[in-house]
């Protein structure tokens, strides 16, 4: 019975650490989709935060599944 606790809490662990990845990744592309639709001159400005931000939001999931 523990080992099903432990490997259900190591799927639950790793699934939830991605699901936040994934929907801060959704979040930040829609952001950076309507800051350059209000000012298309900043349009390179904001793909390089934009691609930052993903980046590191993209790490929350990796430390989920190799600490998982």
């Amino acid at each position: 019975m523990a080992a099903i606790t432990g490997d259900l809490a190591k799927g639950l662990t790793g699934s939830l650490g991605c699901l936040a990845s994934a929907f801060s990744i959704a979040m930040i592309g829609t952001k950076a989709v309507e800051s350059v639709g209000r000012n298309p001159g900043a349009a390179g400005r904001i793909l390089v935060q934009s691609i930052l931000g993903m980046a590191l939001a993209e790490a929350i999931a990796f430390y989920a599944l190799f600490l998982s």
